[in-house]
């Protein structure tokens, strides 16, 4: 666990003092089949340095090739985010020197990128909007990877030794920057979380990026200064880097908001830096100084040619962009009737795309609902997956519907169904046929049941008799138990009633 050696105040005391200012550089790990300038296979979770090749290593004599697939994705992605598109970019050597950089450079784009001054309308949880202006998005490659080995931090100051692994080196990615955001105040950190979130929505839209914020396919750092009530010259920044979800960027920002808030009442100076983010203990912490301009000594690459768009080109890839992903989701909750608490337990289960499925597959919305965020959930929560892998389909849950609906099975023997489903069993339909899954509705067999019930409880039988139907189904119980959940609970009703002699 992290040391905490920072004073805070709390986030109310820090509010009444200061205006936050914040700053998102969010960076997209492209899916493409290979790198940003080579051949190598872009793929996650290879044996270490496999997917690696000379160009990637930046051996002498070794000429790199632009991805056309990853300028075309950036082309969508700033068209997204409302940005123009420059009519020419380049690249840039980003000239620094670390183990997980071979090249002893990144390649990059600095003074002209693909995409730029855009802006996105953010929805906050009351529905509330707030634009956020986007400075520019441009395409680089990412570094290595490296694995501290011996520390308990994990990080290389307290390492016995380190492993590095070049397969991500070479990985298209596009950074997305912001300009400053002001004006947030106590939603700053909800702004954030927001923030991160659609731009997520937006690359999973596209289908540019796989997305998981755990793999790192989308990570953030996150900029806060903080500025006196009343005043409008910012204060100095931090960047908090890395941060890999969205719960953990709003908890970054409160932090940062509460720990520089202490040290600017208590007469300090905030230190322009980058901090780590300890998520076990929701802090941050020192990383190294870092200057407005840090000394890169960018310099145009001189072994790759400009990149020319054309309006035709551009037009062309705009007519390919999906429904923008805050309009599709105002439009589906109208569609299907949700509560907003509904449609948001439904979005923050990860769950919105499986339901609309379901419910084009041919499953009403509530029943598409019930499925996905009840048994279907459940199961994956005890496998520990996501539910998209647990190999239950849309059409599996409309067959389970439609065997609910002619009366072959109910809910309870629908459940069991789904989980062998998920088992690798097959389709709804034959895994009821296989395991002699319908229900009982022989009114012989129920029959025998219902009066053995009422052999076994004569207190409830004078219940019924004597008016309280609702006791009823303490004899439902048992014969739902001798046919092993398999009876047609109605029609048990109706005979029971028929035995007693009562009516309703």
């Amino acid at each position: 666990m992290a040391a905490v050696t920072d004073e805070v105040l709390t986030f109310e005391e820090a509010l009444a003092e200061f205006e936050p200012v914040l700053g998102f550089e969010v960076h997209v790990e492209l899916n493409t089949r290979t790198k940003m300038f080579s051949s190598a296979p872009n793929a996650f979770g290879d044996v270490p340095n496999t997917n690696v090749t000379e160009v990637d290593l930046g051996l002498p004599g070794v000429l790199p090739v632009v991805n056309g697939k990853a300028v075309e994705y950036a082309i969508k992605l700033g068209l997204a985010l409302n940005c123009q598109i420059a009519p020419v970019c380049g690249f840039a050597r980003k000239n620094y020197f670390y183990p997980d950089t071979p090249k002893n450079f990144q390649t990059s784009q600095y003074d002209d990128p693909i995409a730029h001054d855009g802006w996105l309308d953010v929805e906050l949880e009351d529905g509330t909007v707030f634009r956020v202006e986007i400075e520019r998005a441009h395409m680089e490659e990412d570094a290595g990877k490296l694995t501290h080995v011996g520390g308990a931090s994990g990080r290389i100051q307290d390492a016995a030794h380190s492993l590095v692994d070049y397969n991500r080196a070479g990985v298209p990615l596009i950074e997305i920057v912001t300009k400053p955001i002001k004006g947030a105040g106590e939603r700053a950190p909800e702004l954030a979380r927001a923030y991160v979130t659609a731009i997520r929505d937006i690359v999973k839209a596209l289908d540019i990026s796989d997305a998981r914020m755990e793999r790192g396919n989308v990570r953030c750092d996150a900029n806060v200064s903080l500025m006196e009530k009343g005043h409008h010259v910012f204060g100095i920044r931090t960047e908090t880097k890395n941060v890999n979800s969205t719960r953990a960027v709003a908890h970054a920002v409160t932090y940062e908001i509460q720990r520089q808030a202490a040290i600017l009442r208590a007469g300090g100076t905030i230190t322009q830096e980058t901090r780590h983010w300890h998520e076990d203990t929701r802090t941050t912490t020192a990383g190294r100084p870092k200057s407005d301009a840090d000394d890169y000594r960018y310099f145009p690459e001189p072994d790759l040619v400009p990149i020319v768009t054309t309006p035709e080109w551009i037009e062309e890839l705009r007519a390919q962009l999906p429904e923008p992903p805050a309009e599709r989701r105002r439009r589906l909750k109208a569609e299907w009737g949700y509560s907003d608490e509904e449609f948001r337990d439904v979005v923050n289960a990860g769950v919105m795309d499986e339901i609309a499925a379901t419910i084009e597959a041919g499953a009403s919305a509530p029943a598409a609902r019930k499925w996905w965020m009840g048994e279907i959930a459940r199961l994956a929560n005890v496998a520990e997956r996501e539910v998209a892998e647990l190999g239950i389909g849309p059409a599996d849950v409309v067959e389970v519907e439609a065997l609910i609906a002619e009366k072959t099975i109910n809910d309870k023997i629908a459940k069991q169904v789904l989980g062998f489903v998920a088992a690798g069993e097959g389709s709804p339909r034959g895994i009821v046929e296989a395991r002699s899954l319908a229900v009982v509705s022989d009114d012989g067999a129920l029959t025998a049941a219902v009066q053995e019930a009422i052999a076994q409880n004569p207190g409830v039988v004078d219940k019924i008799r004597g008016g309280k139907l609702q006791a009823v189904g303490a004899l439902i119980g048992p014969v739902m138990k001798a046919t092993r959940g398999q009876a047609d609970a109605g029609r048990v009703r109706e005979i029971v009633l028929e035995q007693l002699g009562v009516s309703e």
